[in-house]
């Protein structure tokens, strides 16, 4: 014992000079990586900057954001991490352009590999990634889109009757950002895997896609009992039942049944080739579809919940809204909107792309660099380095008076989605742009005219109501509370539907 005291003794002073040069050596490495870029001069040892972060997500960003002023770009450190924000639209261009095995690596998430796994679409590359890409196209061909519109109807007017009754008439304020969580939950498990999953499956399903987003926003200490631990182990689970999904389809689909859901689409095509193409192994579906998942699933409860805070806002747009619908789907018909009525709701759909742009749900796209970048004349990403192309930041470049929420910047006549497009990012750029935004763009189009429709909405205002919070994608700060009361005399009867 006295032996151990004493040898502890004698090396305490080596030790502490170690930790003190490894300190001074993470600050110096910190300092030559940023080197003119903006941001803090000093960082916390080891943790970086991710405590203010993790606190507060909003504010962390807001600043980084101001940081980059007119270069377009700033510095920080997290976790042992040297990050880059990138605020300039054409910068951020460079990134998405370069997303290739020598250049940059989108991660989806700063800590991503180790959240979603290392087999997911977002981490491939050339061929492996076209390959996939194109077994993918027929999950969204129009006769796919339709089977899905259906689908997606009857879970949001099952959903928002449900929440309607929940508020005593209207008399009492409902949070909507749980409900439709759960909303867009059962769509995307209805609408990906359709009968596949029974009622217990389903529930396990639920419970673990919510200890992912917990561990999404969590420190990623991956050791028993934390968040991010416990996100990842349902991750896995998740990928694990959505491969018997996969399993069950391809028996199906072999046996020439009508296809009723994507996973459908997809196994209707896989089982159709010899040899089957590559990552068609049922834990590679799985893998994929978690993919899927997760951007659906965060994203659209995003716009659907700024839809009803930017749409409660700005009644002049409620009310054309209301006249379109009005003019082309009736709810008292107990019929569903059909695809070419859908087409017709064009204002509706300007009104949903400007939600999308005005509030992009996922603001920044990680990447990592995997080589040393020469991004401008005066600056250089060096190797390693998380990239985070601002998305929120491009939206208010370019456009005609882009703080304003205008539905008709999208319309035939402005056209700003293309006299603008470098700038309306919220679905990527380049080669891994998002390969569903048809089906997203539906599911708020459909959302829109339904919901408003059907239901007379008021905010239950509160001071910074409207404020952006990270859970993960953004929301409004008190999760779009609203007083609810229906304003047609039955809502449409799904039994006849």
């Amino acid at each position: 014992m006295v032996f151990s005291v004493s040898l502890f003794a004698s090396l305490a002073p080596y030790v502490a000079s170690a930790l003190l040069l490894f300190l001074l050596l993470e600050q110096l490495s910190y300092l030559l990586k940023k080197r003119n870029l903006p941001g803090p001069l000093f960082v916390p040892p080891i943790i970086g900057n991710v405590v203010s972060l993790v606190r507060d997500p909003t504010s962390f960003w807001d600043k980084q954001s101001a940081a980059a002023g007119i270069s377009g770009l700033s510095a920080n450190y997290l976790i042992g991490k040297f990050i880059v924000y990138i605020k300039d639209t054409e910068l951020s261009h460079q990134i998405f352009s370069n997303v290739r095995p020598d250049a940059f690596h989108l991660i989806g998430h700063p800590f991503g590999k180790k959240l979603f796994g290392e087999h997911n679409l977002i981490y491939m590359f050339g061929e492996d990634h076209k390959s996939v890409r194109r077994q993918i196209a027929p999950n969204f061909t129009p006769k796919a889109l339709s089977t899905y519109s259906a689908v997606q109807q009857l879970v949001i007017i099952r959903h928002i009757q449900r929440w309607e009754e929940s508020t005593s008439g209207g008399s009492r304020p409902v949070s909507l950002r749980q409900l439709v969580r759960e909303l867009n939950l059962e769509t995307s498990q209805t609408v990906f895997v359709g009968t596949y999953l029974d009622k217990e499956a389903t529930n396990r399903f639920r419970t673990d896609y919510n200890l992912f987003n917990l561990g999404a926003m969590a420190l990623p200490f991956d050791l028993p009992g934390f968040a991010f631990s416990e996100a990842r182990r349902a991750v896995t689970r998740l990928v694990e039942t959505l491969a018997i999904c996969a399993r069950k389809s391809k028996v199906r689909m072999a046996a020439g049944e009508k296809p009723t859901c994507l996973i459908d689409f997809w196994m209707q095509a896989i089982v159709e080739e010899n040899p089957p193409p590559p990552y068609s192994g049922d834990e590679d579906i799985g893998s994929l579809l978690f993919d899927f998942l997760f951007a659906a699933q965060d994203a659209s409860t995003s716009s659907l919940l700024w839809a009803v805070t930017l749409l409660e806002s700005e009644p002049e747009v409620l009310n054309r809204v209301r006249e379109e619908v009005a003019k082309i789907w009736s709810p008292e018909s107990n019929a569903l909107i059909t695809v070419d009525q859908l087409a017709e709701m064009k204002y509706t759909r300007s009104v949903a792309r400007e939600v999308v742009r005005y509030r992009p749900p996922a603001t920044m796209v990680p990447h990592v660099a995997a080589t040393d970048f020469p991004l401008t004349e005066s600056y250089t990403i060096p190797k390693g380095a998380v990239v985070l192309p601002s998305v929120f930041d491009s939206s208010f470049q370019g456009f005609t008076e882009p703080d304003r929420f205008d539905p008709d910047r999208f319309s035939e006549t402005r056209q700003e989605d293309q006299v603008f497009k470098r700038n309306f990012l919220a679905f990527g750029w380049g080669p891994h742009q998002c390969v569903g935004q048809r089906y997203a763009l539906n599911h708020l189009v459909l959302f829109i005219a339904m919901f408003s429709s059907l239901f007379d909405f008021k905010r239950l205002r509160s001071d910074g109501c409207d404020d952006i919070v990270y859970c993960p994608t953004i929301s409004p700060k008190d999760g779009c509370t609203v007083f609810m009361s229906r304003r047609v005399a039955k809502y449409p009867n799904l039994s006849l539907i």
